[in-house]
């Protein structure tokens, strides 16, 4: 069974401290405008997604607390401060598709990357290719590898020098399933160490499983961002259902305090207003009229759901 962060406890134990603050980041292509006075911040130890569309700004805006571009107006913060050289030694990125020499082995890769960033060391390479489990092939050809393990060659490039801040783009773009899912439990496993990520990304169930925080944009502007359980919950969701199911639409078509029923295939789904769902109530309501549920929960609006329904506005 795949392990996932849970959004519920885990998230709530986080610290108060601020990684990163944006405030009012404005970027212009020409008459275009990538990025539109976007603000927000991110909590130390949290693993915080940004996403949106196509043409978001998601890379823009990453560029630029990475000082690859500038920002037009507003300004960042790392760790309190301003961007400089020594804050960016606290941040590993990866924005790119991994640039490796296909005819050196791992090692020797990551001994260039450390030379041009001088940010590790020799026993440092060790230890990350350790992090994300590629010891065992260290001394392989980098183009004897699988898709997932270039990517997490590239990662364990940018967690040379143990940076407290990995920023990624895109992370698990072009994988297949086991890559994701190496990439997804990598992510997790980062996490525990301490460290805080910033990912964009564009697969919302992945998100979802790992994400602890949430910034959502829709052409260069911010929608929503916070608590990953905050952003998603707006509304109360109750899954139900019975052996005989027409009968429970029947009387369930009745109960006044739902908002909206939907039926999927063997349950019923029933929205309330916030905080407003009351399980004995259902129950009880549902046996007073001779049905017994068989299956009665509450259910959080899925990230995918959340995310069209705020882009598509």
């Amino acid at each position: 069974m795949q392990e996932q962060i849970s959004n519920h406890s885990s998230s709530k134990n986080l610290t108060l401290d601020i990684v990163l603050e944006l405030q009012n980041i404005t970027k212009n292509y020409g008459k275009i405008r990538a990025l539109n006075e976007v603000s927000f911040v991110v909590p130390s130890g949290s693993v915080f997604g940004i996403l949106g569309p196509n043409g978001s700004g998601k890379t823009t805006l990453l560029s630029i607390i990475l000082d690859v571009l500038k920002a037009d107006k507003g300004n960042f913060l790392w760790f309190g401060k301003p961007s400089s050289p020594a804050q960016r030694k606290k941040i590993g990125s990866l924005l790119e598709t991994p640039n490796f020499y296909h005819y050196l082995s791992a090692v020797n890769n990551l001994r260039i990357t450390n030379s041009i960033s001088g940010r590790g060391s020799e026993e440092g390479i060790l230890s990350v290719l350790e992090k994300v489990n590629l010891n065992e092939r260290r001394n392989s050809r980098f183009s004897t590898y699988s898709l997932g393990m270039k990517q997490r060659l590239a990662i364990a490039g940018a967690l040379l020098g143990d940076p407290k801040v990995l920023v990624f783009d895109e992370p698990t773009n072009g994988l297949d399933p086991v890559g994701i899912a190496e990439i997804r439990q990598l992510i997790i496993n980062l996490r525990k160490e301490g460290h805080t990520i910033i990912m964009a990304s564009h697969l919302l169930d992945e998100v979802e499983k790992i994400c602890t925080h949430v910034a959502i944009l829709k052409k260069g502007s911010l929608v929503t961002s916070g608590n990953v359980d905050e952003v998603l919950t707006d509304e109360d969701i109750v899954e139900i259902s019975a052996a005989d199911i027409s009968a429970l639409v029947s009387v369930i078509n009745n109960y006044p305090q739902a908002t909206k029923i939907i039926r999927e295939e063997n349950n019923l789904q029933l929205s309330f207003p916030k905080g407003t769902s009351r399980l004995d109530e259902i129950n009880n309501f549902c046996f007073s009229k001779g049905i017994i549920l068989n299956h009665l929960v509450i259910k959080k609006k899925r990230l995918e759901a959340k995310f069209f329904e705020l882009t598509n506005n």
